[in-house]
């Protein structure tokens, strides 16, 4: 079975933002993170994908974003396979997603 995750989420994250009126600090708060990392984020200087499960999976609530949208849904950019480093990760980031349903 192949997953996907997202290469462009900077755009994503910015826009998302802006939709729901907040500002970068007010999804830094609600992300638990500093505004400095989030700022990082949306200028794409870090990559999400490349951060902590944690943060990860923060932001995109933070954002009320779907995070399966990022692992294989419309913003999913690269095909990830079973034997991928990356197939890990995504099945703990569906957990942790399952856990707060």
């Amino acid at each position: 079975m192949g997953w996907e995750i997202m290469t462009t989420e900077n755009s994503v994250l910015k826009s998302q933002r802006e939709k729901l009126g907040l500002t970068q600090e007010e999804v830094a708060q609600r992300a638990g993170i500093r505004l400095e990392q989030y700022q990082r984020y949306e200028k794409n200087d870090i990559r999400i994908s490349s951060s902590s499960l944690r943060i990860v999976h923060a932001v995109l609530k933070a954002l009320e974003l779907d995070t399966t949208d990022f692992t294989k849904g419309k913003y999913a950019t690269r095909s990830i396979t079973e034997d991928d480093p990356l197939y890990k990760f995504i099945k703990e980031f569906e957990k942790m997603e399952g856990e707060h349903e």
